[in-house]
């Protein structure tokens, strides 16, 4: 039965990846026309519903869309190139999360994590609703029921391509997003030229229009319906900050690609979403019932054409929308698992969801948003307009931390850093603008359901709160435990044996596990010298490293992960050999503790038949099933491993 899951993973999942091939980053890395594709898609793709949301607050003064066409691709320039500065200073990633650790503090960090988690959960969510919206526009009416089993069907189909790895996720998703562009440019260059002759009367009209809506509103009545459709539409500009958060999964030179993958992103939104806008006052577009603004706007514009042309090319459109919202789900399954996994490794959530698969993806953190996504459209019946309102708030709160961050950079490195002037203006223009939006955004769709966003992320707060206060105390438990580090480490000031003593093949072995040279690793070996006293002639040390998402970078960051394992084996070799035993260790670097011991076990059972296995495990005062969760308890795992083949495999329970 193992076997034949064993090889439907390999079918579904892939061949596992080597990690000592040095090809092995440039493979995985993206250039910037596929990270345009993987991570800008997120932000192209919510003219399929941002432009839509604003349109509609204004349907009794259409006219007033262009002005929020304006705002809309203005704000997309200021965003993108405070986004850009910050690349310059993260070469290896800058989104939120680390921008406002570094810049701000960890607790900042954190909270623009949570706020990120909850965004990306609701891009997957809205961009398959959405694009499921698109589908569902020319299917006939009384397929409606079959929607939300078919977006959990996307978010089933997204989870396998991502556990896959990224490029493979990105490369089957190329030609949707270039047919999105050429059908979408073709709508707005089409549009323009068809009603080239009619610009005076839509100045004319738009002249009208604004008056008419200052007579029955006054001034500050059109002020604020124009504010209300901009928020309504901020959508749009979720998307941005997924080029800054992706930069480790791009191809280096990471920061010109990564500016380049912005300026890609930043024209093309503002072009294409500013350009709806106008497109639909050009048609003066009005909702229907079961279709999308989009689809409506399709068909007005083709209603002169060849039926089956026009149908065609309102299909295809349709479905170049659809499929492009599912890319733009991909954003959300590159980036949340990444934040996870940095979030993990800085212990705000359980380290498990640092760890890499054998594809070299955070397969927990792909998981875990596939499932929540899940959950969130059966729960909202996969509702876009509900969708809407609980999203976009979170993405502001992670935009304003982040402009915040910067400002304090440029501003105490005034004196030292070159350029601080403009760098100073262009994040504080967009720390003005983003904070204004997440006001208004927060008072406008706080009592429409915005407030289920906030208790939501609220609670992930708390929660990784209280997983970073676990850590914590864990880690001052610990370090009861490392005064033993100290006193060995003063007997390695005596000078080494002249030579190691010869290893007898036929004695008692003792194979410990260790992770470093800690207290954890010696008082096992304590313990095992104490019980057994005498009996073992050798001692091999296994010490494995785990390739996760913290160091796996490059190529030089896995050397020298080789490097620090051996110096720490070494030391427990050294400190054996001074005891008059012979001693000897085994490193290997991997993305699982569990394989890679079971990989090089067999050779020393081979070396050393009389061979017993040792592996500690910490003994907590108090101890409950969340914590046991944060913690992985391999030992065990390994114990029932070497169980089944018949190899002793002894636990030494250390208190803490």
């Amino acid at each position: 039965m193992n076997k034949i899951l064993h090889h439907a993973k390999r079918v579904v999942v892939g061949k596992p990846l080597d990690p000592t091939d040095n090809r092995l980053f440039h493979k995985l890395s993206l250039i910037a026309f596929f990270a345009w594709v993987g991570l800008g898609a997120d932000g192209l793709s919510s003219s399929c519903y941002g432009p839509e949301e604003t349109y509609r607050v204004l349907l009794k003064h259409p006219s007033l869309a262009l002005f929020v066409a304006l705002a809309v691709a203005l704000t997309v320039l200021i965003i993108s190139a405070s986004y850009s500065q910050i690349i310059e200073l993260f070469p290896s990633g800058g989104g939120g999360y680390l921008v406002a650790s570094k810049l701000l503090s960890p607790t900042f960090g954190m909270i623009s994590g949570c706020a990120l988690l909850v965004d990306y959960v609701l891009t997957i969510t809205t961009s398959i609703a959405g694009g499921a919206d698109a589908i569902f526009s020319f299917l006939p009416g009384h397929w409606s029921h079959l929607k939300v089993v078919f977006e959990c069907g996307v978010i089933g189909m997204m989870i396998l391509l991502n556990l896959r790895g990224v490029k493979e996720s990105v490369l089957p998703l190329v030609p949707i997003f270039i047919l999105f562009l050429l059908t979408h440019v073709f709508v707005f260059v089409y549009a323009l030229v068809a009603h080239s002759g009619e610009f005076s009367r839509l100045g004319a009209e738009t002249v009208t229009d604004m008056r008419q809506a200052g007579s029955e509103l006054g001034f500050i009545g059109v002020l604020l319906m124009l504010l209300r459709a901009y928020s309504m539409g901020a959508g749009t500009y979720t998307g941005i900050e997924a080029v800054s958060n992706g930069l480790p999964i791009l191809r280096e030179p990471r920061v010109q690609t990564g500016k380049r993958t912005m300026r890609y992103m930043a024209f093309s939104l503002a072009v294409v979403a500013s350009g709806l806008l106008v497109v639909y006052l050009i048609y003066h577009v009005q909702p229907q019932e079961n279709k999308t603004l989009n689809a409506v706007l399709f068909e007005t514009m083709t209603t002169h054409w060849n039926p089956a042309l026009a149908h065609a090319f309102v299909v295809v459109t349709l479905l170049a929308e659809s499929v492009l919202l599912v890319v733009a789900a991909q954003a959300g399954f590159l980036d949340g698992p990444r934040v996870l996994s940095n979030m993990a490794l800085d212990r705000w959530m359980p380290t498990r969801f640092s760890m890499l698969s054998d594809r070299f993806v955070t397969q927990n953190g792909v998981l875990l948003m596939g499932f929540a996504s899940a959950l969130v459209i059966l729960a909202t019946g996969g509702s876009v307009d509900f969708l809407l309102v609980l999203y976009s708030i979170n993405v502001f709160v992670t935009f304003s931390l982040s402009q915040l961050g910067m400002v304090r950079h440029w501003w105490t490195g005034r004196g030292s850093l070159d350029h601080w002037k403009k760098g100073l203006f262009i994040n504080g223009l967009g720390l003005i603008l983003t904070l204004t939006v997440l006001i208004l955004l927060t008072s406008i769709k706080f009592t429409e359901g915005g407030w289920i966003t906030l208790v939501v992320t609220g609670s992930l707060i708390a929660v990784s709160v209280a997983i970073h206060r676990h850590y914590l105390n864990t880690r001052k438990l610990l370090a009861r435990l490392d005064d033993v580090v100290e006193v060995v480490t003063a007997t390695e000031k005596e000078p080494p044996p002249a030579a190691s003593v010869e290893a007898n093949l036929k004695a008692k072995t003792a194979v410990i596990l260790v992770n470093g040279f800690n207290g954890l690793g010696l008082h096992t070996l304590l313990n095992v010298n104490r019980l057994f006293a005498g009996v073992f002639k050798n001692f091999v040390f296994i010490h494995v490293g785990v390739l996760d998402a913290g160091n796996f970078k490059g190529v030089e960051e896995v050397a020298k992960l080789r490097e620090h394992l051996a110096e720490e084996a070494g030391r427990y070799v050294n400190y054996m050999r001074r005891s008059g035993a012979h001693a000897e260790s085994v490193c290997s670097v991997g993305i699982e503790v569990i394989d890679e011991v079971m990989k090089v076990s067999p050779g020393i059972r081979e070396r050393f038949p009389q061979s017993v296995f040792f592996g500690g495990q910490l003994v907590f005062p108090e101890e409950s099933f969340g914590a046991r969760w944060l913690h992985n308890h391999v030992v065990f795992s390994l114990q029932r491993r070497y169980y089944h083949q018949g190899v002793p495999f002894l636990i030494m329970p250390i208190r803490v």
